[in-house]
Formats: structure tokens, sequence, C-alpha cells
């Protein structure tokens, strides 16, 4: 057993292979340890978060050298089978890449049992072991896509599996299959369960079908409870609270704002309890109306915030005050100044729609939780009986511009022995320009020079913190944030230090970051 650190609250746990991995996993649920949080298994992994109030790294360290454990086993017993139209992206080049026909992958891959090893990345996604010998040689893609298509059926590392929804993923593309992985009409929403025996058919060719199983956020209220509509929702309003954290093991990452510090600043602001859903705006253009008199409040990213009345008047309000909102104004929120996100609480909370497994947070990578909000959806408020509303905050946190350097703290690990001392260097000591594809699953960067590996070969799929700063072969790194994926099979050179998340959540495109090592690894 090797443990590594992964950031300031979690430990990676490395074994020999999977059925020590699954052995440890079934002890740790069977007798669970004081302090910890989640446990997201890997190939041969395990990433323990654990509750730095309640117990320390080495106190859990020294647990875990103490369990005795048995080799646990991916194989088991229901079948299930999954029809699957073969006509990847990457059918082609795998072929060529193992030298044989396209015809024959796809003989390979439908021609024996899988397993549900364990799941991860995202909700319903299952890591399929076992399969054909041939193809568990695949390798990931040096580079992985920005957008993976839902239903898509794929192989990497040793691995096979099915992405739930539209996602970022680095696996080899073999088909797409239209049986849902993810419903939560479903008990348990997940198709595939970790024991299970799974088997690919060929289905023929691929019908031209488009599901859209999201649910609407807006319903219908009484004309006369106080609601706040929206006019404009700008390029991404999203419902978002402190998320939905200890749901690691159904292949549900927390979610959450990117901005927490913000989202419980407009809360105190309007007389709500910290955690109360908020709306967060990406880039501005967000425009509400008030129905009934409400009192609102914005705090976040800075940038021009308007009152318009219901007679045509406008005029300049503050951010991160309490305002009072009568029947027919509406307030628009204009492009941000400095920072991205801005977060807007209504007292007494929106009671749109009903929480998904315990939150209202919508998490763009899993799909998870209400839509996106819309032109017209209509969002009605709670009744808040007591609290008062707050003051105006005199010293609003500041936010990055375009063009700004970012300095964030990072801890080193755990994979960052896999990478040359050169790199290590280059890390903190080149500045990373923020890219255009980044969004609330993680910051893209870019340096001048890549990160270069001292270990070139294939890293088993292993959990992946909030903060992880994930290096793919094109030596570029992701920084993970709110709705990052659970699981990922590239080096996690560093984790963001914990007290500069909200700070990376609020930096724009066209920003620098310069890492500042604060903690090294201890192997």
């Amino acid at each position: 057993m090797r443990i590594l650190p992964a950031g300031a609250e979690a430990l990676l746990v490395e074994l020999d292979d999977l059925p020590q991995t699954l052995g440890l996993l079934a002890a740790l649920r069977a007798a669970p340890v004081e302090g910890l949080r989640e446990i997201v298994p890997g190939a041969r992994t395990l990433l323990l978060e654990f509750d730095p109030l309640r117990t320390t790294r080495i106190a859990l360290a020294e647990v875990l050298r103490g369990l005795r454990f048995d080799a646990g086993t991916a194989a088991g017993g229901e079948l299930v089978q999954i029809p699957t139209h073969y006509d990847g992206e990457d059918l082609t080049e795998v072929a060529a890449l193992l030298g044989i026909t396209p015809a024959e992958v796809v003989a390979r891959h439908t021609g024996s049992d899988w397993f549900v090893a364990f799941t991860g990345f995202a909700p319903g996604f299952a890591y399929l072991s076992g399969g054909d010998e041939l193809l568990r040689t695949l390798p990931r893609r040096t580079t992985p896509r920005t957008r993976i298509p839902p239903g898509a059926v794929a192989v990497a590392g040793g691995f096979s599996g099915v992405y739930p929804k539209a996602s970022p993923g680095g696996w080899q593309l073999l088909g797409q299959t239209f049986v849902p992985m993810w419903d939560l009409g479903r008990d348990p929403p997940a198709l595939l369960q970790p024991g299970q025996r799974v088997r690919f058919v060929d289905a023929g060719p691929r019908p031209v079908v488009e599901q859209d199983l999201t649910p609407p956020v807006s319903q219908p209220v009484e004309a006369t409870r106080p609601a706040i509509e929206i006019v404009r929702p700008g390029p991404q309003s999203l419902l978002q609270d402190l998320g939905r954290p200890g749901r690691a093991g159904q292949g549900v990452a927390a979610s959450g704002a990117m901005d927490r510090g913000s989202l419980r600043a407009a809360n105190r602001l309007v007389g709500n309890t910290a955690g109360v859903a908020c709306i967060e705006a990406a880039l501005g253009g967000l425009e509400l109306l008030s129905h009934g008199d409400t009192v609102l409040a914005v705090t976040g990213a800075l940038g021009p915030l308007t009152l318009i009345a219901a007679d045509g008047r406008r005029w300049a309000v503050p951010r991160h005050a309490p305002l009072a909102l009568s029947d027919g104004d509406r307030l628009l929120l204009g492009e941000p100044e400095a920072g991205v996100r801005s977060y807007v609480a209504v007292r007494g909370g929106l009671g749109a729609c009903a929480p998904v497994l315990g939150s209202l947070s919508f998490d763009t990578l899993a799909g998870v939780g209400p839509a996106p909000l819309a032109a017209g959806d209509r969002l009605p408020l709670n009744t808040l009986h007591l609290g008062l509303v707050g003051e105006a905050i005199e010293a609003a946190p500041a936010c990055p511009q375009a063009g700004d350097m970012v300095t964030l703290d990072i801890h080193l690990g755990p994979r960052d022995d896999w990478f040359t001392a050169d790199a290590i260097a280059l890390l903190a000591s080149q500045s990373w320009a923020v890219t255009p594809q980044s969004n609330r699953v993680g910051l893209r960067v870019q340096g001048e020079r890549p990160l270069a590996r001292a270990v070139d070969t294939e890293l088993p799929s292993e959990g992946t913190p909030l903060g992880a700063i994930q290096v793919p072969a094109s030596g570029q790194p992701v920084l993970f944030l709110a709705d990052h994926p659970l699981t990922g099979g590239y080096p996690v050179i560093a984790c963001i230090a914990r007290h500069h998340l909200d700070l990376a959540g609020q930096i724009p495109v066209g920003a620098r970051i310069r890492f500042n090592i604060i903690e090294r690894t201890s192997s």
C-alpha cells in the first residue's frame, strides 16, 4: 500500500491491482472510519476525502496501514445487454492501431462479457473490466476531447464504458447506444452496478434520434405569489447552492457554486441561510423581472448593475448590497469588469423546483439538477418569516480581469513523481494562459512549454479531487473545478489549495496564472 497526499483534505491510496482495491473498498464500507467523507475507487487506487476537523492525514494513514482485508473480485452475476451502433469516430483509427479490421474490433468488443468493476467519472459511468485481451491494450487519446456525445461507447486503459451524458473525455470512441445509463426515475438511477456482467450487442446502423431528458425548471405558480422571471439568461445562468457532497459512491460529484464565498455572502445580504440556492450568472447579460415586492443582492464578479423601474426609469445600483425591487422592476447584470460569475440571491430563496439528490445545483458535466435557466422561466419565492436583511459589504473580494496575473497556491501530488524535475520547476516558474475552452468543469491553460513526463506509461483511472491539476499527454494542464469528473486517467501533478478554489472559479479567459507551491509530496 502506497499513500500519497492529494491536496490538504484527501489521500490517494495506491494498491497492486483491481482485486486489492475492491477488497480495501469493501473493508472501508463495512467499518467506516471517523472523519472519512468520500471514497472514490479507481483501477488500483482509492481517493479518500476527509474532514480535517475530525481527523488528520497522518491519523487516517495509520488506520489504513492497520487494516486487514481480502482481495475482492469484479466478476459477478446479473447480465445486462447493451445494444450498440458501431460507428464511432475512433473505430477506424483503433483498428489501425491494433492491426485488425474495424469489423474485427466490433467482433472482439461484443464477443465476451465485461464486468462492472466500479463507478465514477460521472453519474451512471461504469468502468468495465475484462473483455477482449487485445482491446485492453488501447491507450487513451493524446489530448482529451472537450465533448463526447451521450451514449458513446468507448475503450481505453484496460476498460470499456458508456458515457451517460455529453462530457469531456479521452477514451477511444467505438460507437453509441441509446440505452440511458442514468435515469432519476429509476431505482437505482444508474443502470450498471458493481458486480454485474455486461455484454455489448451490435445493433447495426444508428438511427437519427435526439433526446432531451433534462427536466424543466419553471413550474406553474400562483399569480399572486412573489416571483422572479428570467427575461434574458445571458450566456449561462444556473441554479447553484453548496452542492450534493457525499454521493461519490453513486458516481455523483458535489458540484455547487464555483465561488462559494460569494454565494454565502449574497445570502447573508438578503437574510437567507448561507447555503440557499442562488442564480449563478456567467459573463453577465442576465435580466430579471420582479413579480411583487422582492429583495435581491448580487455578489461575485464586479461590473455594472442597472435597476429599470416599471415606468422605464433606470439607474445604476451597487453590487454587494441588498436591493429592494417593486412589482414590475427589472434588474440587469452587465458584462463583468473583473471576475466571471455573479451570484443573485433572493430573500426567501427560489422555490422553482424540487431538489435533485438533495441539491438545486446543476452539474454541467453530469447533467444532474434543474436545467439551465431560460427566458420566460418564472421562479416563485419561498416565504421567509424570520431573518434580517444585511448591510452593504464595504470591501467586496477582488476579482481578476483578463490580462491579470493570478497566483494560485498549490500542493504537489499525488502524481508529481510522474514528471521530470524540470517539469516541476516549470510548473511554478512559467505563467499559464487561461484558454476559451474553460468552463465549470475546469480551466484549460496553455504554457509556452509543456510539462514533460518522467513516466510514459498509461495511468489506470483513479479519483480526482476538486482542484486537481491534471496533465494530459499534451503537457498542457487542466484545473478541475466544481463540475469536474470524479475519476480521470491522466496524472495529477498538484492540487489547488482549498483557500484559492473560489478565486480559481472567478478567473476569466485571457488571464494568466502562476502556481505557488506551498507543499511538496513526501512519498
